[in-house]
């Protein structure tokens, strides 16, 4: 199945992540959806996305389910198509919706460097995945509103939490806390133990946002480094077969696979990268065109009731405690998880590498991939 007929079908299918509450595996759809408007034009996208989003989000901007005494920096990222949506509508709820989600950041708690804490569940700690969360909707609320500040203290935090989750090898391990009271955390710098891909791929995709929002200037030369070092560490892991393993950085450990949805979030942000210009862009279009089709042609498969699912995502993962179980943030841990198909976390990013494979292509006037036409 081409991918577009596969997206089209899985939105018609799709239902709300968690029951209707606003959540960010709702908001990777959205972002998905939104990107496929931009890149074809089609009206079918943006109509998928209004009955979804429009059921969410009140007449009077109120974001069904959410509550922000939560202090759940995931809560954050599907805001994103508030934007855009208060753009072209001129629907003032969109715009209250996104005042709701800026206020709570006004009071969300922090370590003592300034970086958001994940949850309020889980107190000083920064994971790499809160960094996709929340830093670009504070941008995009800055851009908007004329808070300049508000960027400020967005670069402040990607430079901060980038230097506490550094890894010799170049990489980023998936949390850090603060308090060093988890025992998945070093007791002397705070880190997690591993670098997990899809963490990886997070933050990846938070860096390549950050940079498309905002000027080629001296203010943004330290993140534009940082994002042209790291992108270059995650071409060099690329297996042969075009994707990424789900423990990065360890090709020979035993029961290591190649996972989905980091593979889909490298190749986005990679092509989206290749199209800003930046350092090495051939090279980077080369890997995350070959993510891409890779993925296309080798994860987009029939189940046994002839319905096309995109395969081999993990479910979810995480540090410390949840629902009974305490993840203590090993290479096995990682591998632990359950294997699950269709999922938003690995769909979204899989739309989005899609969406922007057709700009670039538009933008260098070459096809895009073969299954797209």
């Amino acid at each position: 199945m081409d991918p577009i007929t596969y997206f089209d079908q899985y939105a018609r299918r799709y239902t709300p992540y968690k029951g209707g509450s606003w959540c960010y595996e709702d908001g990777c759809i959205y972002r998905g959806l939104r990107l496929l408007f931009e890149a074809t034009g089609e009206d079918r996208w943006t109509a998928h996305l209004h009955r979804l989003v429009d059921r969410q989000v009140a007449s009077d901007g109120k974001l069904l389910g959410y509550d922000p005494a939560e202090y759940n920096i995931d809560h954050i990222l599907a805001g994103r198509v508030l934007f855009p949506l208060a753009a072209e509508t001129g629907d003032g709820r969109y715009k209250t919706a996104a005042d709701q989600l800026a206020s709570q950041l006004e009071t969300h708690p922090r370590i003592l460097a300034g970086n958001y804490w994940h949850k309020q569940r889980y107190p000083h700690q920064v994971w790499l995945d809160g960094l996709y969360m929340g830093l670009p909707f504070q941008i995009e609320y800055a851009l908007a509103t004329g808070n300049s500040a508000l960027i400020v203290d967005a670069l402040r935090q990607f430079e901060t939490a980038l230097a506490r989750t550094a890894t010799a090898k170049g990489l980023y391990v998936h949390g850090y806390d603060d308090s060093r009271k988890q025992s998945w955390a070093d007791p002397i710098t705070g880190k997690s133990s591993t670098v997990w891909a899809r963490a990886v791929g997070w933050l990846a995709m938070a860096l390549i946002d950050t940079l498309a929002l905002l000027p080629n200037d001296k203010a943004t030369d330290a993140l534009r480094l940082n994002t042209n070092r790291l992108l270059e560490e995650v071409m060099a892991r690329q297996t042969p077969s075009g994707f990424w393993l789900q423990v990065l950085d360890e090709p020979d450990l035993a029961g290591n696979y190649e996972e989905s949805s980091a593979s889909a979030m490298f190749a986005y942000a990679l092509l989206r990268y290749a199209r800003l210009g930046l350092s090495q862009a051939d090279r980077a279009g080369v890997a995350g065109r070959r993510a891409l089709e890779a993925l296309i042609s080798g994860r987009l498969v029939a189940d046994d009731q002839g319905i096309t699912r995109l395969t081999t995502i993990v479910g979810v993962a995480g540090l410390g405690g949840f629902e009974g179980n305490y993840r203590d943030g090993s290479p096995g841990y990682y591998l632990s998880e359950q294997v699950v198909a269709d999922d938003a976390k690995g769909v979204g990013p899989l739309m989005m590498a899609f969406a922007e494979d057709q700009l670039l292509s538009g933008a260098t006037g070459r096809q895009g991939t073969a299954s797209s036409r």
